[in-house]
């Protein structure tokens, strides 16, 4: 039987994007080497607090991994 190719994430311009927020202290933005629609831009919520808001393709590599990274630390800080 044949190996069946993996399908690869649709990373092309013209792809879905989704977006993550990243507080913004000292952060460095760099563009994603994993799906050309990449952007970012900087926000300023209701109290004043300034994000930096990445926008990746939805099946991008890179933004699975930010979301993973944010999710264990909003579990790390919600176990003290």
């Amino acid at each position: 039987m044949a190996d069946t190719p993996r399908p690869r994430p649709n990373t092309t311009y013209s792809a879905p994007v989704m977006s993550v927020d990243l507080f913004a202290e000292g952060y460095e933005i760099w563009p994603c080497h994993d799906c050309m629609p990449w952007h970012a831009e900087v926000i300023q919520d209701d109290s004043g607090d300034v994000f930096v808001r990445e926008w990746h393709a939805a099946e991008c590599p890179t933004l699975a991994q930010v979301l993973a990274e944010v999710d264990a630390e909003i579990k790390r800080l919600e176990n003290g």
